[in-house]
């Protein structure tokens, strides 16, 4: 089966590592990607779409969105983890011969999903801003989309919590609001959150060996891959990196390798918990319960990290022979 996907972006480097992954595997159709502002500046975040779009021969649209939240001040882009235009010390060209589509990312979202209905999937990875102004436009387009994957939040499965303060993960953080808004609209929505995403490991031997067997693309992603290890070093004290946006694309490929966790979802919108993500999961009566009257969404809380890696492994360097 091939899944149609928009895939909703701010493209870092892990964010590169997934749209590579999406458009490598026979089992997805890329239709667009989306931009958002988070990792870089949407500026910087679109131009890095483009550059791949150029660079690898992609057909997916390319769509820029929103450069700020919907209610919260900016935190600015992340350059301490992926560098001052996003990609590390890889500076894509500013000149590029190919443009965006004139449509902002939420229209383009509308105009697609109404044009194909029930066959698209967002897969977003990114603060999720764009998501939330095509609903605010076009409400009608919960019962249209097919699935909605996010990658963000944390849980507190398997002791992870948040990555940006103590409980909240970046992608949420960024826009609470906006997270609010998608998880609790009328369409399915799968959160892969660091709940497992920080159970997956790019090793830096897994990232050496990729380069040697993946040709040019493994070669790409290892050289991107250098300013984003040097922070794991350096902040956290890994060699390596955990598989953030790849596991949101593994998920579309094959749902098994996940176990999910049905219930509600709310978002802490301000103060010290700004972000926090809290899933109801049982079926206990409060007498004061915002969740209960919300969609029922599901929430990654483990994953078959092993078999992942070798999907992306065997998936990125089939693709680096065949382009």
């Amino acid at each position: 089966m091939i899944n149609k996907i928009i895939l909703d972006t701010d493209p870092g480097i892990d964010d590169a590592m997934a749209i590579l992954f999406a458009e490598a595997h026979p089992a997805i159709e890329l239709k667009a990607i989306t931009t958002v502002y988070g990792n870089a500046t949407i500026e910087n975040g679109t131009n890095n779409a483009l550059f791949l779009k150029k660079k690898y021969g992609f057909k997916a649209d390319v769509a820029q969105g929103a450069s700020k939240a919907i209610v919260r001040e900016p935190v600015g882009p992340t350059v301490v983890v992926h560098g001052e235009t996003g990609f590390g010390d890889v500076h894509a060209p500013t000149e590029l011969s190919i443009t965006a589509d004139p449509r902002p990312a939420y229209q383009y979202i509308i105009d697609a999903v109404k044009a194909e209905p029930g066959e698209i999937t967002l897969v977003a990875v990114g603060p999720l801003t764009n998501l939330a102004l095509a609903l605010d436009a076009a409400p009608e387009i919960a019962g249209l989309v097919k699935e909605v994957v996010v990658m963000g939040g944390a849980f507190g499965v398997n002791e992870h919590r948040g990555n940006v303060t103590p409980y909240a993960e970046a992608n949420i953080h960024d826009d609470p609001h906006a997270a609010d808004i998608v998880f609790t609209a009328p369409w399915p929505v799968v959160v892969i959150g660091l709940d497992v995403t920080e159970e997956s490991f790019f090793s830096k031997d897994y990232l050496d060996q990729l380069r040697d067997d993946a040709a040019e693309v493994g070669q790409f992603i290892w050289d991107i891959s250098r300013y984003y290890l040097k922070f794991y070093s350096e902040k956290v004290g890994l060699e390596g990196c955990h598989v953030h946006d790849p596991s949101a694309i593994a998920y579309v490929i094959d749902p098994s390798l996940f176990t999910l966790r049905k219930g509600p979802i709310r978002v802490v919108t301000d103060g010290p918990a700004e972000g926090m993500t809290i899933q109801k999961f049982d079926g206990r009566i409060h007498s004061h319960d915002d969740w209960e009257s919300k969609t029922v969404q599901q929430v990654g809380v483990a994953v078959k990290d092993e078999a992942l890696l070798k999907l992306y492994r065997e998936t990125i360097i089939e693709y680096g022979h065949r382009i």
